[in-house]
């Protein structure tokens, strides 16, 4: 045996021996101990809770916040963290934008840059980016631009150090407007001549032509429950168990199942990567759901969800009264006993 060996090996057995009398000696645990023992008891920790910068803007003229305004004051209300929706950016040209025909128009990094620093300086993660595209069309130019426009947007969320990001199906287009879709529950019929069976691998070949900048950047997609294709939780599982990668999980929204929401949120829950929680103070803006998150959180964690809880809230009441109240309702209902 070489010195170095012998060295290194009696360190490895007498040496360990001596160093846990030391601990001993004074006090302490030995980490050895510690780490071979089987009962370390374990203390899960309470749901992060967030905020989306949607809760302040919800597409009100009288609510166009900026991101530094929105990460600044969900600091001072004592959120966790801060979920960006990235049309919320684009209107203060922030994110760079694809236009049909024209060359990409960059982001300003400058204002990224400051975005970054400014959340680092609250202590507030930004951990979340809410993307819109439209995969759902027969017309492949149109769905080779929304993928254009999502790889962007993944590499957005690289450049801010987020690590997961919204996307949709989708929908067809065939509503009026989104209160026309609503009025229908969501359901939207299919342009003439197909059905949603024919979008499936649409939305699905998009998405995975998506993965390759999504796992080079280290961002995980969310698939969203929101309309389209994604209006069912059946819809989401299918897509992402044709996709089957660990870079495209699901978004799990409690406020876009308008029926029936419990057991649907339960079929989302074991595959969730993320979570919007959805609060109505003052009114729905759009409508009105009485959602018991006592027993919506139950169901995650009986999945074993330790994971963000981003709050969108969707009500008329004032972003600055209604969303304290909402934080301190999903901290009572999402913090482990």
């Amino acid at each position: 045996m070489h010195r170095r060996e012998l060295i290194t090996g009696g360190l490895g057995l007498g040496g360990l021996i001596a160093i846990g009398g030391v601990y001993s000696r004074h006090g302490l645990a030995d980490p050895q101990r510690a780490f071979a023992t089987d009962a370390v008891p374990v203390h899960p920790r309470p749901n992060p809770i967030g905020v989306s910068t949607y809760s302040f803007w919800r597409f009100q003229d009288d609510w166009k916040l900026s991101i530094p305004e929105c990460i600044s004051r969900s600091a001072d209300m004592g959120f966790d963290f801060v979920e960006i929706l990235e049309m919320q950016m684009d209107h203060y040209a922030v994110a760079g934008k694809t236009v049909a025909g024209k060359p990409p128009v960059p982001p300003n990094r400058a204002a990224l840059a400051a975005i970054k620093r400014q959340a680092l300086v609250l202590g507030m993660p930004l951990c979340g980016l809410s993307t819109h595209q439209g995969f759902l069309s027969p017309d492949v130019e149109i769905r080779r631009q929304n993928i254009a426009k999502t790889i962007a947007s993944i590499e957005l969320a690289y450049t801010l150090g987020i690590p997961t990001m919204r996307v949709n199906t989708g929908r067809w287009g065939t509503s009026k407007s989104f209160d026309d879709l609503m009025k229908h529950r969501g359901i939207e019929p299919p342009l003439a001549g197909y059905t949603d069976a024919d979008g499936f691998p649409w939305v699905i070949e998009s998405l995975e032509k998506c993965l390759p900048t999504a796992e080079k950047c280290g961002v995980v997609l969310a698939l969203e429950n929101h309309w389209g294709l994604g209006r069912l939780p059946e819809g989401v599982l299918k897509i992402v168990d044709a996709v089957h990668s660990p870079w495209l999980g699901v978004l799990a929204d409690t406020g876009n199942f308008l029926e029936e929401p419990y057991d649907k949120l339960a079929r989302l829950a074991p595959r969730a990567t993320f979570v919007q929680a959805k609060t109505y103070y003052g009114g729905g803006i759009y409508y009105t759901l009485d959602l018991d998150y006592k027993r919506i959180a139950a169901i995650f964690r009986a999945a074993k969800y330790r994971g963000y809880i981003s709050l969108e809230f969707e009500g008329h009441e004032s972003p600055m009264t209604a969303l304290p109240k909402s934080l301190a309702l999903l901290r009572e209902t999402f913090g482990h006993a």
